[in-house]
């Protein structure tokens, strides 16, 4: 019977461009990542550091990250940032991407100049 009252999620990403954008199904963070794997295959996150704070029922978790991937058109590029996510009772309620926007719109424009389209999309929200 609680499972029918499935806690709130959010998965969002900072800027605007075709990975920004704030997504709440399942559904739609799934094609988020499908079109992330496409622009960006061979993505590598190397973790810098992670801090956690309060309790079980409200938790903040900060990770940052330094990420490099092969771009779709085989050009290495690297990105950093910080995820931010919250937990409520160890189940995560809230994904924020926080990477450095202006490198990720470079490598975006890049790609969309190569001819992949999908680099200059529109956002996936719901």
């Amino acid at each position: 019977m609680l499972r029918a009252f499935a806690p709130r999620f959010e998965h969002a990403f900072l800027g605007e461009h075709a990975l920004s954008g704030s997504r709440k199904t399942l559904a739609a963070t799934e094609r988020w990542y499908q079109r992330l794997y496409r622009l960006l295959p061979g993505i590598r996150f190397d973790l810098r550091g992670i801090d956690v704070s309060g309790g079980p029922w409200n938790t903040l978790v900060l990770a940052e990250w330094d990420e490099s991937n092969d771009g779709a058109d085989g050009v290495r590029t690297k990105n950093h940032g910080v995820h931010v996510m919250q937990l409520k009772w160890g189940r995560a309620t809230r994904l924020i991407i926080c990477p450095d926007t202006a490198g990720l719109k470079a490598t975006l424009d890049r790609l969309a100049k190569a001819g992949f389209a999908e680099a200059h999309a529109t956002p996936i929200t719901d």
